[in-house]
């Protein structure tokens, strides 16, 4: 076993939340079959293998910036229940 009851303990009060003891030992066992999975892959030879950030050949999902004009003044606050001709009016916050 990669990791203890009691270090389960210790993380889950770090993060502030209550365990049963039942959930204390379904989280060890969750956590150790993820720690012993993260092990295997630590014996892969991985020496000339570039680090990526993306499992996928990902460049850029955005589209390109293309200026257009803007929404007209009037039909922006024709959108809005209430308006004073120049702005939205909404109630104020304090």
């Amino acid at each position: 076993m990669k990791i203890t009851p009691e270090e389960v303990r210790y993380v889950a009060k770090l993060a502030r939340l209550s365990l049963s003891e039942a959930e204390v030992a379904k989280t060890t066992l969750q956590l150790d079959g993820i720690l012993s999975y993260v092990e295997k892959l630590g014996e892969l030879d991985t020496t000339g293998i570039q680090p990526t950030t993306h499992a996928l050949d990902i460049r850029n999902a955005f589209r390109a910036d293309e200026v257009r004009q803007s929404l007209p003044q009037h039909e922006a606050l024709a959108n809005g229940p209430v308006q004073n001709g120049e702005a939205f009016v909404v109630p104020r916050v304090i």
